[in-house]
């Protein structure tokens, strides 16, 4: 697996990234055991960042991948990057409760997250998601307090392009975390030129639109009851999900080609989109970090480039990325 930079200020990773979140929470029954094994295949195959959040769990997340992270670094003498983020308030018994960005609160979570994780030092620290009754001046502002204290990059997560350009003049921003996917290409138009254009590095979460562009499930039913896809997120609703099926079905062709699964041409998309962009497998299973991680080693063609994107042009997908109460948390 090659390494990407992200942002102009050292942070170097390798070109696919880990995400955690569904190992404790949102995507069915959790089993730590499975989760740590499948963390430390992923870094046994190259991945050297791991993503998590204070409010997966809540709260249980960041202990795990904490623990993970530790006893891979008694195994192997370093330590995999840890990304983590603060700003989605919950309580203990998972509630919502808000976002917030005020100075405050930024020290406070940071503490909070340092003791969870077990670890010196948060590798990439990200405001999960905008306060909008808190000037980005000022959550940067405490979040660049941080950086003197020890704590080395800093990111966004989900922010517009002119928050992004408030936020970077405050203080450096290394990377900005946005969903990004065949399905999801939103950011093409505004936010990703941004980036570009003041050095940001730029990490895609869900590339693979929460597990649909695997062509993996098939039916609502194949999700279990307590899976938050059933609930939150339109593009499961069952005529949603046929009609985003059949635009799955049209990229076997291209995997045949490629010799690859169609998970992998997606996140080989993703990749060929840029070498400032680094895409985070969302998965909690080792056989699908195994797949997934395979995609570093698959070619796509312009044609087949061109093809892709001509099947998922903008809008292409059916439903909303989030319901639309979640949609207005979102800053554009």
């Amino acid at each position: 697996m090659r390494s990407r930079r992200l942002g102009t200020h050292g942070l170097e990773v390798a070109e696919i990234g880990l995400g955690c979140m569904g190992m404790s929470e949102f995507y069915g029954t959790a089993d730590e055991g499975q989760a740590v094994a499948t963390i430390h295949r992923a870094l046994d195959l190259g991945v050297t960042m791991l993503d998590t959040a204070d409010m997966y769990g809540p709260f249980t997340n960041e202990r795990l991948v904490g623990r993970a992270a530790r006893d891979w670094e008694a195994a192997h003498g370093e330590r995999p990057l840890i990304a983590t983020k603060f700003g989605n308030v919950r309580g203990e018994a998972g509630e919502f409760l808000g976002i917030r960005g005020d100075a405050e609160y930024v020290a406070s979570a940071c503490d909070a997250s340092l003791a969870r994780l077990g670890v010196e030092a948060i590798d990439l620290y990200y405001q999960h998601r905008v306060d909008p009754e808190v000037p980005i001046e000022e959550t940067v502002g405490a979040m660049a307090d941080l950086v003197q204290a020890g704590r080395r990059w800093l990111g966004l997560s989900e922010a517009g392009a002119d928050t992004i350009r408030r936020a970077h003049a405050v203080h450096p921003i290394s990377a900005l975390q946005t969903e990004y996917s065949l399905f999801t290409r939103d950011v093409e138009e505004a936010v990703l030129p941004t980036v570009r254009e003041l050095g940001i590095g730029f990490v895609a979460y869900s590339p693979l639109g929460r597990g649909i562009l695997t062509g993996s499930i098939r039916r609502v039913e194949d999700l279990s009851e307590d899976d938050a896809r059933r609930q939150r997120f339109p593009r499961f609703e069952r005529e949603n999900l046929e009609r985003n099926l059949a635009l799955v079905e049209q990229v076997d062709a291209i995997a045949e080609r490629a010799g690859a699964t169609p998970g992998q041409v997606a996140l080989a998309w993703v990749l060929a989109k840029g070498d400032d962009i680094v895409p985070i497998l969302g998965t909690k299973r080792v056989e699908r970090v195994v797949e997934n991680a395979g995609a570093a080693a698959v070619e796509l063609s312009d044609e087949d480039l061109a093809e892709l994107d001509g099947l998922f042009a903008r809008g292409a997908a059916a439903g909303g990325r989030y319901a639309p109460e979640q949609l207005k948390a979102l800053d554009t």
